[in-house]
C-alpha cells in the first residue's frame, strides 16, 4: 500500500508475565511465538505475523509485516487498508498497564510508519471501527488522549518551542548524520527534541534520515547567517551539538 490514514494501536489480548519487565531476553521469542500462532490459525489465512510492528514493553519495536504492506489485524479488509496495526506487547492480564518505555516505543513506530510509510496522522484504537476490547483500556485512554510521549511530550512535528540558550549537554561522542542504514538511537533523539523545542519542524523519533539532514543544514545556515559560524554539511558534530543549546535564537 502506499498510504494509509493512520496507525491503530493493537495489544495481545491474553496473559502476559507479569514479570515480563524485568525480562527483555524473552521478547524475541515472544514476537516469534505470535507471528507462529498467526501462521498457524489457518482460519484467518494469514500469511504472515498480523501486525505492521509489534512493540515490547522494554521499547523496542520489532518489524512485523513493515512499511507498504497491508496489516492484517484490524478485523476485515478495508479496515485492513485504512490503518496500519502495532502492537503493544501487554495484556488482558498479568501484565496490564504500559510502561513509559512501550508507550515511547508506540511513538517510534507510529511515527516511522508516518515518515516512511506514508500513514496519515489518525491514530486510533482496535475498537474504533471493530467490536473487540483491544487494545484494553489503559491503552485505550491513551489512544484517546493523543497518544502523547511519557512527560508530556507529544512526539511528531513540533513548532513554536522556547528560544532561550542553556548550556549544552556533553556532546556523546557520535556524528548524527545521514546513513545506510539509518541512525537510531537515544542520542539523535535527544538533539531531535532540542531543535523541535525550538520551533524547527522535526518530527522527533530517533531516526536520522533526511528529514532530520535537512533541518540541521536550515540551523547550521541560520546559524552562520546570525553570527554562529558552522560547516553546513547536515551533520552534528560537537560545535552543531553545542550550537543546538547554547545559540540564542532570534
Amino acid at each position: 500500500m502506499a498510504s494509509t490514514q493512520g496507525v491503530k494501536v493493537h495489544y495481545e489480548g491474553t496473559e502476559v508475565p507479569a514479570d515480563l519487565p524485568d525480562h527483555h531476553e524473552w521478547c524475541a521469542g515472544r514476537v516469534r511465538d505470535i507471528q507462529a500462532a498467526h501462521l498457524a490459525n489457518t482460519s484467518e489465512g494469514w500469511i504472515d505475523v498480523a501486525y505492521n510492528a509489534l512493540v515490547c514493553c522494554h521499547g523496542y519495536v520489532f518489524e512485523g509485516r513493515g512499511l507498504h504492506h497491508e496489516t492484517g489485524a484490524n478485523g476485515n479488509q478495508p479496515l485492513n487498508r485504512a490503518h496500519y496495526a502495532v502492537c503493544g506487547m501487554i495484556g488482558d492480564s498479568g501484565l496490564t498497564q504500559p510502561t513509559d518505555a512501550l508507550l515511547n516505543g508506540l511513538r517510534d513506530a507510529i511515527e516511522w510508519l508516518q515518515q516512511y510509510g506514508g500513514a496519515g496522522p489518525e491514530i486510533k484504537g482496535h475498537r474504533d471501527g471493530y467490536a473487540t476490547d483491544c487494545p484494553g483500556d489503559p491503552l485505550y485512554a491513551w489512544v484517546q488522549a493523543g497518544a502523547p510521549r511519557p512527560g508530556g511530550g507529544a512526539g511528531g512535528v513540533r513548532g513554536g518551542g522556547g528560544t532561550g540558550a542553556q548550556s549544552a549537554p556533553p556532546w556523546p561522542g557520535e556524528y548524527l548524520q545521514l546513513q545506510d542504514p539509518l541512525l537510531h538511537d537515544d542520542n539523535v533523539r535527544t538533539w531531535q527534541q532540542r531543535i523541535a523545542d525550538r520551533g524547527w519542524p522535526l518530527t522527533v523519533d530517533g531516526w536520522y534520515g533526511e528529514q532530520s539532514r535537512s533541518v540541521c543544514e536550515q540551523f547550521q545556515q541560520d546559524s552562520t547567517a546570525n553570527g554562529w559560524p558552522l560547516t553546513v554539511d547536515g551533520v552534528v558534530g560537537p560545535e552543531t551539538w553545542r550550537a543546538s543549546w547554547e545559540r540564542p535564537l532570534s
